[in-house]
């Protein structure tokens, strides 16, 4: 996984440095062309007179309109104290107990001399 990353970068790298490449040789491409001509001026745009409003007219007064009284709303009363809700019993299970099983013991694995399979103690295998 990190070699991976490794080329990931190593790649992005790349990739950038020739992108650069291609930047340099364009902006010297646009240096060696001749002179463009002069942007053509624009023209004036003349001011615009100034628009005036006229006032506002005064605000007319409404008449208020007589409201009907709202008739009275009468909520039911809430019970002060709630009833304990009873839950059913619980099923029991029996679940049956299972044996344990008797493990064989673990087998020894014998160690490997460091001169296994060499011609002689004197001769250093690396």
């Amino acid at each position: 996984m990190a070699s991976f990353n490794h080329a990931f970068l190593l790649s992005l790298i790349f990739v950038l440095l020739l992108s650069g490449v291609d930047l340099s040789l364009a902006a010297r491409q646009l240096l060696q062309i001749a002179a463009l001509p002069p942007m053509p001026t624009l023209p004036v745009i003349p001011s615009l007179p100034k628009a005036t409003l006229p006032p506002l007219p005064a605000m007319p007064t409404l008449p208020k309109p007589a409201l009907q009284p709202s008739p009275a709303i009468t909520l039911p009363t809430a019970p002060t104290t709630l009833p304990k809700p009873t839950l059913p019993p619980l099923p029991s299970t029996q679940i049956p107990s299972l044996p344990n099983p008797t493990l064989p013991a673990m087998p020894t694995v014998p160690k490997k001399s460091r001169w296994a399979g060499s011609q002689s103690p004197n001769i250093r295998v690396n």
